[in-house]
């Protein structure tokens, strides 16, 4: 009975989007339809679909480009993200020094970053990489660091007693606590990282990208254009999610599974 409940809400999760999809298609169509939208202001979504089927190879090519910059760049930015709020949890120094001016920078607009980024960098990968990366570092930082000062003070006084390194502290406790924190942080930074990824392909963009082909659709008036370029977008940014969703489920098994772990006397010792 209980495979059975798993797979029942397994399948609404999915059924559910579908349908809101469905929904939001009709009412476009509909009201494209009964208002008498021009053209040239909002295409109906069979135009849409007819521009991508005549234009998909184009999409798709930007498509992957978009999706490489943004990998890239989520990769970076989130590793880099860690590590920062690691340091800063270990260092009250550190912390104190750094989170500041951390928090100003975030003052600073994304568009203003990347044409200075274009200046100094080029046209080439790195800038697009860096914009990409600033999005999701800070969000990861800040998520971290509440992970880490969240671990109960009793439970590390507990594990100290026990003859824990300060290397099996961080493994066995305080890593564990930043996953949900980090995995949130993750989840809003996979769709807004979308957004850095399409501003970083106008200001420096030499290799084409959604980013460039909305731009070029944008110029030419082409609306069936621009929409299929957006839901090309929308797709990147659900896709990323995903992504996101299944390393959590990958790294976080206790989530998903009751199984406890299995202790010994020599858990907290090294295995030297």
């Amino acid at each position: 009975m209980a495979t059975r409940r798993v797979s029942g809400s397994t399948v609404l999760q999915v059924v559910y989007p579908l349908l809101a999809l469905v929904l939001v298609i009709l009412i476009w169509a509909a009201a494209v339809e009964l208002f008498q939208i021009p053209r040239y202001v909002m295409p109906s979504p069979l135009q849409v679909w007819n521009h991508i089927q005549s234009d998909w190879q184009a999409l798709l090519n930007g498509f992957g480009i978009t999706f490489y910059e943004f990998l890239l760049g989520f990769i970076f930015g989130a590793s880099a993200g860690f590590v920062f709020a690691v340091l800063m949890d270990a260092s009250s120094t550190t912390r104190g020094v750094l989170y500041p001016v951390l928090i100003a920078s975030q003052a600073i607009p994304v568009v203003a970053i990347s044409a200075a980024l274009t200046i100094w960098l080029g046209f080439g990968l790195a800038p697009k990489l860096v914009i990409v990366a600033l999005v999701v570092f800070f969000p990861v930082v800040v998520n971290v660091l509440d992970g880490l000062a969240s671990v109960d003070r009793d439970v590390l006084n507990l594990v100290r007693s026990m003859g824990a390194s300060k290397f099996n502290i961080f493994r066995h406790v305080k890593l564990p606590a930043t996953y949900s924190p980090l995995f949130s942080a993750l989840k809003l930074s996979a769709t807004f990282s979308v957004t850095g990824a399409v501003i970083a392909e106008w200001t420096a963009s030499t290799s084409g990208g959604l980013g460039a082909y909305l731009l070029q659709a944008n110029s030419r008036l082409n609306t069936a254009g621009t929409f299929s370029a957006i839901s090309f977008l929308a797709l990147l940014g659900v896709v990323s999610f995903l992504l996101v969703v299944l390393a959590e489920y990958l790294l976080t098994p206790w989530k998903s599974s009751s199984k406890a772990r299995t202790w010994s006397r020599t858990y907290w010792r090294d295995p030297s």
